[in-house]
C-alpha cells in the first residue's frame, strides 16, 4: 500500500551524490541507501541526478548493449524495493526503447513505475558529446502525477535551451519542476545556473528544484550545490557545494498571486531547506582541484601517489591538494637534484614535505644523466649544448618516477600549470609525465593565488594539516625549471601577468590578436604566444588528464588540430 501524503504538503529529499561511471551495482547500493536515509526522514520522494544509475557522463559506454542492459535492471531493482510503502524515486538511467537511446529518468511509487522521461535536448558542446551516443526524446514530455501532485522534469540540458520545454509542462498542467542535472564545474558556474533557472521559473510561472551530482570523473568535477528557486524568484534552499549529502526539503502548497501560472490560485512554497554558504574564488578552485585529483586516484583504484617536489609552486600546490586530498601517508614527495639544483630549492622542498607531513626522499640524477650524456657523446659531436642536454634532466627525472610508480604501484601526479601546458614549456617523457594532474587548468598567477589561500585556510573534508603549508620562499621567489645556471621562466616567456592574461584571451574567449593588442599588450608579444600556443598542440594530446576549472580547459572543450598554418595576421 502506498503511503498517503496530505496533498497540501510534499516532502522531497534531494540526493547529491557521487556515483561512479560503470558501477552499477555500486550506484544501485548508493542510491538504496540514499532512500533509506530518506525514509527515516519522512521523505515522499527522492530526486537522484542525472544518469545515476550508469554514472554521468558515460560516453561510449552507451554503445554496449550489455551496459544498457545491466542499467535498466539496476533501475527495475529500485523500482521494486518502492513497495515497500517508503519514498518514490525520481532517477536517471539510459533507456533503449524503439524511439532510440534516451538520457531518461524513471518515476516508480508503490513498486511500479510510473513513467519514463526522455531527455529532449541533447548537449553536443565544450565537455558534452551527448549526440554521439543519444537520441533526443521523440516527444516533449508532459507532468507526472505523483501522490496527486504533477510533477514536470525536464532533464538537465533542457532547461539551458530554447526548446520551451519547462513552459510546455507548465501549459500542460505541471506544478512543480523538478530537475536531475550532471553539470559540471568551472568557476563561476553556480551563478550562471541560478541565472538559467530563474528564466525558466519566469518563463514558467513554476518552481524548480535543481539537483546536481558531484564527485571527480576524469577531467570534469561536479560540485553539486543543489538549490530551488521559488516562484517569487527567490532562493528557496542552497545545498553545499563539493560534498555529498542528503538533504529533505518540505514543499507547502499555498495561495498564489492573481495573474500568476497555476492550478486555481494555488502554487507550492518551500517551508524547509538547507541554506549553505557556497565558497568563492580560490576556496572554490583549491577544493574542486582536490576533489577531482581524490576520486581520480580512489576510483581508479590507485594505492597512493608519487610525485616529483622540486622546491617550485606547481609541485609544492600538487603535493598540498594530494595530502588533503589522500592523506599524509599516501603521498611520496621525491626530490630529484641535479648540479643546477639551488641548495634554496633543496631546503624550500624539504620544508614543504616536513609541513604536510608526508614521505619525502632524495634520489640525485647525476649518473642517469651522465650516462645519457655518455651514450649520445659520439652522435653529439661537433654541436653545442642547449636544450637537448636540458631536457635530459627533466627526461631522467620522469623515468624515476615512473619506475617507483611501477614498483610500489603509485600513481605519479604531474605538476603543470595551464600557463606552460598552453605554451609548451613542458618535456614530453619528462615533466609531463604521469597519471593526473590537478592544476592542469590553473593558469600560473592563480596557481599563486590558491596557494596563498590554503596557507591560511583548511577546506572541508582535507586531510591535510594547518598552517603555511606551502613556505612563503616558494611563493616569493623567481619560478624556475633550474636546468641551466641561473635560469628563470622569464627566460623564456614574458612574465606570468602579462602572459596569463594574453592566454586567457586566446583561449577562454578566442581573441582576435588586434583585440588582445588593444588590451595594451605587446603585438610581438601576442603573435609569438599565439604561435607557441598552436605549436605545443602534440604535446598537450599526451599529457595526462587535470581537473577543468575554467569555462575551456584543453582536450574536453578546445579541439584544435594539431597540423594547423593559421596565424591571426591582424
Amino acid at each position: 500500500m502506498t503511503k498517503k501524503t496530505a496533498p497540501d504538503i510534499l516532502r522531497i529529499a534531494i540526493a547529491q551524490l557521487n556515483p561512479t561511471v560503470g558501477d552499477v551495482a555500486g550506484n544501485l547500493a548508493k542510491a538504496r541507501e540514499a532512500r533509506a536515509d530518506a525514509a527515516r526522514q519522512g521523505a515522499d520522494l527522492v530526486l537522484f541526478t542525472e544518469l545515476f544509475i550508469a554514472g554521468y557522463p558515460p560516453e561510449d559506454l552507451i554503445l554496449k548493449p550489455a551496459f544498457l542492459k545491466a542499467c535498466e535492471r539496476a533501475a527495475g531493482d529500485i523500482a521494486n524495493d518502492t513497495a515497500d510503502g517508503g519514498p518514490g524515486i525520481v532517477i536517471g538511467v539510459p533507456l533503449k526503447r524503439k524511439s532510440g537511446t534516451h538520457n531518461a529518468v524513471i518515476v516508480a511509487d508503490g513498486g511500479k513505475i510510473l513513467a519514463e522521461r526522455f531527455k529532449v535536448d541533447l548537449p553536443n558542446y565544450g565537455e558534452f558529446d551527448e549526440k554521439r551516443v543519444f537520441q533526443p526524446g521523440p516527444d516533449m514530455p508532459g507532468p507526472v502525477n505523483f501522490r496527486g501532485v504533477r510533477l514536470g522534469i525536464p532533464i538537465c540540458e533542457d532547461i539551458w535551451g530554447e526548446h520551451g520545454v519547462c513552459e510546455t509542462l507548465a501549459e500542460s498542467g505541471a506544478e512543480l519542476l523538478i530537475v536531475p542535472n550532471g553539470s559540471p564545474y568551472y568557476r563561476g558556474k553556480v551563478d550562471v545556473r541560478q541565472q538559467v533557472v530563474i528564466r525558466q521559473v519566469i518563463e514558467s510561472g513554476l518552481p524548480l528544484i535543481y539537483a546536481n551530482q558531484v564527485g571527480g570523473q576524469d577531467e570534469l568535477v561536479f560540485d553539486g550545490a543543489s538549490f530551488a528557486i521559488g516562484a517569487d524568484k527567490s532562493l528557496a534552499f542552497q545545498m553545499s557545494q563539493f560534498e555529498e549529502t542528503l538533504a529533505v526539503t518540505t514543499w507547502k502548497r499555498v495561495r498564489v498571486a492573481a495573474g500568476a501560472r497555476n492550478n486555481d490560485g494555488e502554487g507550492w512554497a518551500c517551508e524547509q531547506g538547507p541554506m549553505s554558504q557556497i565558497p568563492e574564488k580560490e576556496e572554490a578552485d583549491y577544493r574542486a582541484c582536490m576533489l577531482g585529483l581524490r576520486d581520480y586516484v580512489n576510483k581508479n583504484g590507485f594505492r597512493n601517489v608519487v610525485l616529483g617536489l622540486s622546491g617550485g609552486i606547481d609541485s609544492a600546490i600538487c603535493a598540498a591538494l594530494a595530502v588533503d586530498a589522500l592523506g599524509e601517508e599516501r603521498v611520496r614527495c621525491v626530490m630529484m637534484p641535479y648540479r643546477y639544483t639551488s641548495k634554496e630549492s633543496l631546503k624550500d622542498a624539504e620544508d614543504c614535505a616536513r609541513a604536510l607531513g608526508c614521505r619525502y626522499d632524495i634520489v640525485p640524477i647525476a649518473e642517469p644523466v651522465e650516462g645519457f650524456q655518455h651514450a649520445l657523446t659520439q652522435l653529439f659531436e661537433g654541436t653545442e649544448p642547449g636544450i637537448t642536454e636540458e631536457n635530459l634532466q627533466s627526461r631522467a627525472r620522469g623515468t624515476l618516477l615512473m619506475a617507483i610508480s611501477n614498483k610500489f604501484g603509485s600513481m605519479v601526479v604531474t605538476t603543470g600549470n595551464k600557463s606552460e601546458m598552453s605554451v609548451g614549456y613542458a618535456t614530453l617523457y619528462g615533466d609531463m609525465n604521469g597519471g593526473f594532474n590537478p592544476i592542469k587548468d590553473l593558469y600560473k598567477m592563480q596557481v599563486y593565488a590558491i596557494s596563498r589561500w590554503r596557507n591560511t585556510m583548511v577546506p572541508p573534508g582535507a586531510l591535510g594539516p594547518s598552517g603555511e603549508v606551502i613556505p612563503a620562499n616558494i611563493i616569493d621567489k623567481a619560478p624556475s625549471a633550474e636546468l641551466r645556471e641561473n635560469q628563470t621562466d622569464q627566460d623564456s616567456l614574458p612574465p606570468y601577468p602579462v602572459l596569463d592574461d594574453i592566454l586567457e584571451c586566446l583561449v577562454e574567449h578566442e581573441m582576435g590578436v588586434d583585440d588582445i593588442v588593444a588590451r595594451g599588450h605587446d603585438r610581438q608579444t601576442v603573435a609569438r604566444v599565439e604561435n607557441m600556443l598552436y605549436i605545443a598542440e602534440y604535446k598537450r594530446r599526451q599529457a595526462a588528464p587535470g581537473v577543468k576549472i575554467t569555462k575551456k580547459n584543453f582536450g574536453r572543450d578546445r579541439r584544435y588540430p594539431i597540423t594547423n598554418r593559421f596565424r591571426d595576421r591582424g
